[in-house]
């Protein structure tokens, strides 16, 4: 079976957000999404996720690069502003590309 290049976007952020982030990716083109629950520290400190306030979310896309391109953009300009999250997109290479 051969592998396929597509894009991972990546988005770590406040668990809050979740609902709202992962609607925009959808509508973006995603066609689905993993979560999981993330802890760390950076520039605004640490994010232990000893109760709700801390809690940060790890949310993952596998899609083509225009729906990367899509989300980015979408989610830089409507929540870089207000709130800290984390954004990046990796090269990957998956099977069943027919998937995303």
């Amino acid at each position: 079976m051969a592998n396929f290049r597509v894009k991972l976007v990546t988005v770590i952020c406040e668990a809050d957000l979740e609902k709202m982030l992962v609607g925009e990716m959808l509508k973006a083109g995603a066609r689905g999404h993993t979560v999981t629950e993330a802890r760390g520290g950076g520039r605004r400190g640490v994010r232990d996720a000893l109760w709700g306030a801390t809690s940060n979310v790890r949310i993952e896309v596998l899609c083509t690069e225009a729906v990367a391109a899509k989300i980015l953009d979408t989610i830089e300009s409507r929540y870089f502003h207000d709130y800290g999250i984390v954004m990046f997109m990796s090269d990957v290479e998956v099977r069943r590309a027919d998937k995303f």
